[in-house]
């Protein structure tokens, strides 16, 4: 994975991490300061909100500089400062493709009071710092004051403690004002002494299973904020309208049906999320809420656009994402401090034109209604920064939206665009633009005039080609082309010395230009499903690049020039025509994934060992006649995948295998092999193992040590019997084993793919198995004559010692069998199961001739089967 991805994945776990904290969400939409946010976020988890600063390593590699360096530094050319610009831009729009285009509902919404649902979340949030945040008004140096709790003296923070039951000595203890209880299992309030919870300000409760709040919370007269999202409150006492001094509250993720009586009492309430509950009606009282300036309803079911919201004067942020609303009322035009509207996904035909007269307005999303038409009127939209319209009928968008000249994001992806919409270019603040899956053809040479856009996406439409003057929006960073109709690369992109993304998968390419070597500052280039027959020698001057695709094409042989790109971290080639495995790549030292999948590769090179970074290795689908050794010194090895789907089938794993000590996936599906290496449980690191349909008879014991294991399939295999002590993989929580002629537990039980039941029925069969063998002793003992013990001893190489001889005449034949017996199966239990030695003892006493006693033991076992357990 490129260094670049890896930065953004980083940021966005930190950004996950800070949001997650309920302080932290003060920051949104309810406007305290950044200083406050900090010092709420050191108070609630010890992390310094500055960490954020340091996962920016990207900006030395390409020659840029963080705010300290360019102090230091002196001072620097226009041309350094455009360029840091755009790198820093250029982030936010990795983070913003890193989001999957379906609505996701992220577990941690009612931190966000307008959580999105589209992939724009990520590029808006970055628009907030730079446009929402000067608009938005803050509240008052008083209450930023009186939220300033950074404070131990005042702070308790007992997230994720395993607590039944609400503290009670702490808070006897303390001057508690901010109390974080996340994360536990505290049900109810029952025996606090709410005396001791007068001074409380801030209290967060998320995720513990409370079922209700008690009457007695209207007691908590300077609360200010209250989260108990993330619970199964179904119910709010009226009494919450005795906390006059509220001013967010977040009852969102809950099973809450009915609008909580009493909150129009709220006052100064000015935050209020309700968001993932199952409201179907929202009363008019909430317009009683004058103070109410972020409201969020996401993913409830509401039928319409409830009028009571028309009527809250200092709203800014309003947000109906999935719900099930029709049509917009013209009260809507009283919102005339909205700055903010979401309604993704739902069922919108047309837009009210009272809408237009919201001039305020800076965020619009409509993704996933079925809006067919768009309002000349949206000219009104003066300061709109964010219009979000995908997945709706569109087609044709106005061409007054040139008036909205503050436009920084435009997307119109998924809909019905036969043409570049008209104008578009006169939005000279437009800093991203999507219109991916429509039907245009062309696009006109007047997008050069778009001198301040960032990022362009026109993946999947019928485009032919690309007009040269692109060459003159110098500022971009990504363009992304892919699944169109063109044949030739277009030159004018060679220009453009700030783009470091360009996808092209899914045309009709067949040549790389030469100019391409020209744009050495590139990192992501994507060709795959192209026509390209050779690995282009110009690809090889890119000494930057960190990601390459071009899988699905026709390529037989690499450059050995390759060698050249010496940042290259990701190499897609799969699906090509590669009949020996290019001993070229392995002089990329710096390689971490490299994915030969689907071609015609027969050995590995024992050069391979010069990938010494390697981690993610994908060989599947070739002709390899035994499996390659050579892989197996690959210590930086994480992920091996060398299923054979459409391949020659591997018959056997090497000991040898177990060297990938760093090993957490493994793929061996649609092979022939017959047994696990003897060894495998060495790999302790293994998380994730696919050996479907193979011949796989049985598991090994060192099988039981692979502790690690969350994720197994072995379905479609000859496993006849589970060792009972699959158990005893603790982590492992999805297991498969269908399609298997599995006697020990039974198809029936494992098809639930549950271990617990598995590991019961298991345990249970094993006493049960342990209860029969020893009632077969007993009728071996009582039943046997000399003779044939002496043959039964040397069948089951038991020698008999000098003092078992001794014995002779004073231990009868009954008890001497029974202690030769036990010493057997002491002998072997550790090696082979129960059931195991009981068949090996009855196949012995068949061959002895002991008719009568195998008489005796086959109604045993009739017996014991008409029994369930």
């Amino acid at each position: 994975m490129s260094e670049k991805k890896s930065t953004s994945e980083e940021l966005e776990d930190i950004t996950g991490q800070f949001r997650k904290e309920s302080r932290s969400r003060l920051v949104e939409e309810s406007g305290i300061i950044k200083e406050t946010s900090n010092s709420l976020k050191e108070a609630s988890d010890g992390t310094a909100s500055n960490q954020v600063c340091e996962t920016r390593p990207r900006k030395k590699k390409l020659g840029m500089c963080d705010d300290t360096s360019t102090s230091s530094s002196g001072s620097k050319s226009k041309r350094n400062e455009e360029q840091r610009k755009t790198l820093q831009f250029s982030e936010r729009i990795t983070a913003y493709d890193s989001l999957p285009s379906k609505p996701e509902i992220s577990r941690n919404s009612s931190l966000s009071v307008t959580a999105m649902s589209t992939e724009d979340q990520a590029f808006v949030d970055s628009l907030s710092h730079e446009t929402l945040e000067k608009i938005s008004p803050q509240l008052s140096e008083e209450n930023q004051k009186g939220l300033r709790l950074g404070s131990d003296d005042f702070t308790v923070n007992l997230k994720a403690k395993g607590l039944q039951e609400f503290p009670k000595d702490i808070l006897k203890i303390k001057c508690v004002k901010y109390l974080c209880l996340d994360e536990n299992e505290i049900k109810s309030f029952k025996g606090v002494d709410v005396g001791d919870l007068l001074g409380l300000e801030i209290l967060s409760m998320q995720e513990n299973g409370l079922l209700s709040l008690p009457t007695e919370i209207q007691l908590l007269h300077n609360l200010k904020l209250l989260n108990v999202s993330h619970n199964q409150i179904s119910l709010i006492p009226k009494e919450i309208s005795q906390l006059g001094t509220m001013r967010q509250l977040f009852l969102d993720n809950n099973c809450i049906e009915d609008f909580p009586c009493g909150l129009e009492s709220l006052g100064n309430l000015e935050t209020l999320n309700l968001a993932k509950n199952k409201l179907r009606h929202i009363p008019d009282t909430l317009s009683s809420l004058k103070n109410l300036r972020a409201l969020n309803l996401e993913y409830n079911q509401l039928t319409i656009f409830p009028k009571a919201l028309c009527f809250l004067p200092k709203l800014i942020s309003l947000n109906l994402t999935g719900n099930l609303i029709n049509s917009l009322p013209k009260e809507i035009k009283e919102l005339t401090n909205l700055e903010k509207l979401l309604l993704d996904h739902n069922r919108l035909t047309f837009l009210a034109v009272e809408i237009f007269r919201l001039l305020k307005m800076k965020e619009l999303q409509l993704t996933d209604n079925k809006l067919e038409v768009i309002s000349h009127k949206i000219e009104n939209f003066r300061e709109l920064r964010i219009l979000i319209l995908d997945k709706n009928l569109l087609k044709d968008i106005p061409e007054k939206i040139s008036h909205c000249a503050m436009m920084e994001c435009l997307s119109l992806s998924e809909n019905k665009l036969t043409e570049f919409p008209k104008n578009i270019h006169k939005l000279k603040n437009l800093r991203k633009l999507r219109i991916n899956r429509n039907n245009i053809v062309k696009i006109p040479e007047y997008i050069s005039h778009l001198n301040n856009m960032f990022s362009l996406e026109f993946s999947g439409n019928l485009i032919t080609d690309f007009p040269i003057e692109i060459k003159n929006c110098r500022k971009i960073t990504k363009v992304e082309l892919s699944y169109n109709k063109i044949m030739y690369f277009p030159l004018g992109l060679c220009a453009l010395d700030s783009l470091y993304y360009l996808g092209f998968n899914g045309n009709y390419i067949s040549e790389i230009p030469v100019d391409i070597s020209f744009s050495k500052q590139l990192l992501h280039l994507e060709f795959n499903e192209n026509k390209l027959l050779i690995f282009s020698e110009h690809l090889c001057s890119l000494t930057n690049l960190e990601y390459l695709d071009l899988g699905k094409n026709k390529i037989r042989k690499i450059p050995p020039s390759i060698s050249n790109m010496v940042s290259l971290r990701v190499l897609i080639l799969s699906c090509n025509k590669l009949e020996t495995f290019p001993i070229e790549v392995c002089a990329l030292e710096n390689l971490q994934v490299l994915d030969l999948s689907e071609n015609q590769i027969q050995t590995v090179p024992p050069e391979i060992c010069n990938l010494k970074g390697i981690q993610k290795l994908n060989i599947s689908s070739n002709q390899f006649i035994y499996f390659p050794i050579e892989l197996c010194q690959l210590q930086s090895l994480e992920e091996l995948n060398i299923s054979q789907i459409n391949g020659r089938k591997l018959t056997r794993l090497p000991e040898e295998v177990c060297n990938m000590t760093q090993l957490r996936g493994l793929d061996i599906s649609n092979n022939a092999i017959r047994e696990m290496p003897r060894n495998i449980g060495e790999l302790r690191s293994l998380v994730s193992l696919n050996a479907y349909n193979n011949q796989i008879k049985y598991l090994p014991p060192s099988f039981l040590s692979l502790n690690a294991l969350q994720q197994l399939n072995l379905s479609g295999n000859n496993l006849t019997a589970l060792p009972i002590g699959i158990c005893k993989l603790f982590s492992l929580k999805e297991i498969n084993f269908n399609d298997n002629p599995l006697l020990r537990p039974p198809m029936e039980i494992c098809k639930g793919k549950q271990l617990y039941t598995i590991a019961c029925y298991l345990q249970r069969a094993d006493e049960r198995d342990e209860k029969i063998l020893a009632k077969i002793f007993k009728i071996v003992a009582n039943n046997i004559n000399e003779t044939s013990f002496q043959f039964l001893c040397q069948k089951l190489n038991l020698a008999i010692s000098e003092t078992d001889k001794s014995t002779i005449s004073t231990v009868s034949l009954s008890e001497r069998v029974h202690r030769a017996l036990d010493k057997w199966k002491m002998e072997n239990n550790l090696s082979v199961t129960t059931v195991a030695l009981r068949d090996q003892l009855t196949r012995v006493l068949t061959m002895i001739g002991a008719y009568e006693i195998m008489d005796k033991i086959t109604a045993l076992k009739l017996s014991t089967c008409a029994i369930k357990f």
